[in-house]
């Protein structure tokens, strides 16, 4: 018994020596030291931004209607249609016009006769100047009406007053078309502009040509635009001033989109870290920050970007001492050397 217990006292040793051996084995080297520039940060200031909302819109834009009553005989457009300055958009047929046209035209040739006739005899003084002067005058008041008719006629042909999109279209062939009552709507929509009503507090920083950031949503666009237009007084009912955006010819503009419109404000203090030391990993983002001569990762969450800058909202405190380049990979926890540390300004 004593020798069996001798057995299993050795056993028990070398199978916690076999233990004991793969731990030590598996045991991490120490990361080596690695070089990094740093940035302290400190509050820094940046423009604050109020946004506002805004709608796209033509610059030139119209509602169509007739100057004449008559019933529309053709209509050559629909809505979509691209058309050129002074194209056919529709015709009118009024009787009584044409009518107005032909006795005009009538009377002033039978007045034209009676002129040269009367001038001829006047030359072999048959007749008096009273009376040539008189058909002068008739016929001048003649060729007016003729002049007056053939104006009337000319708006029976609706014409497009500038090259636009037909974007809606209010009658068909055979409608009657009045005078005021309106028939097409028409967009130029190579020529876009945000409007967009401006708080009269902000109005007072703003001027014609300054930039002001635009995003359009739907378009996936964000750009500059510049202010075209101020309006000269405020509206009572809102308290704000209608200013107009030029917006660049984009296929993936049109007309009615939602925009948005960024207005500068008071200066803000914000946390500003340079873009290289904002990493991504998924949908996380990452910054390592030096405590104890080692990069210590910590979780962040970004703003708005100023140039070579980004905003920090949560994660970093001023004071931290944050990482900007490194000579190699970092690790969490990783020992290491600090060569150059700047101010975040």
């Amino acid at each position: 018994m004593k020798r069996l217990g001798l057995f299993i006292l050795f056993g028990l040793v070398l199978l916690l020596a076999a233990c004991k051996e793969p731990a030590e084995r598996t045991r991490p080297a120490e990361l080596p030291a690695i070089k990094v520039r740093t940035q302290t940060l400190t509050l820094s200031d940046v423009p604050a931004q109020v946004e506002v909302a805004g709608t796209v819109k033509a610059v030139e834009h119209a509602l169509i209607s007739a100057r004449v009553s008559g019933q529309i005989v053709e209509l050559p457009v629909r809505v979509g249609s691209r058309v050129k300055k002074g194209e056919l958009l529709m015709r009118l047929r009024a009787e009584e016009i044409d009518a107005r046209v032909n006795q005009a035209k009538t009377q002033l040739a039978q007045a034209r006769r009676n002129l040269d006739r009367e001038e001829k005899l006047l030359k072999v003084q048959a007749s008096t100047p009273e009376r040539v002067r008189t058909l002068r005058e008739q016929v001048q008041l003649l060729e007016a009406s003729w002049r007056e008719a053939r104006t009337l006629l000319d708006y029976t042909y609706v014409r497009a007053p500038f090259a636009a999109t037909v974007t809606e279209k209010m009658v068909e062939a055979g409608d009657l078309a009045t005078p005021g009552k309106p028939l097409l709507a028409l967009e130029n929509s190579r020529a876009l502009e945000v409007v967009v009503d401006v708080p009269e507090a902000l109005v007072n920083q703003l001027s014609v040509g300054r930039m002001l950031p635009v995003t359009i949503p739907a378009a996936h666009i964000e750009i500059s635009a510049a202010i075209r237009e101020i309006s000269p007084t405020v509206d009572p009912a809102t308290r704000s001033v209608r200013i107009k955006l030029d917006l660049p010819d984009n296929p993936a503009l049109r007309s009615g989109q939602f925009a948005r419109v960024g207005l500068p404000d008071a200066s803000a203090k914000t946390l500003l870290v340079e873009r290289n030391a904002l990493h991504r990993n998924g949908q996380m983002e990452q910054v390592f920050v030096v405590r104890d001569g080692r990069a210590v990762l910590r979780l962040v969450r970004s703003g708005a970007r100023y140039g070579d800058s980004v905003e920090i909202l949560t994660g970093l405190e001023p004071g931290d001492e944050i990482i900007v380049e490194a000579a190699g990979r970092l690790h969490d926890g990783q020992p290491v050397t600090v060569g150059q540390t700047e101010s975040a300004q």
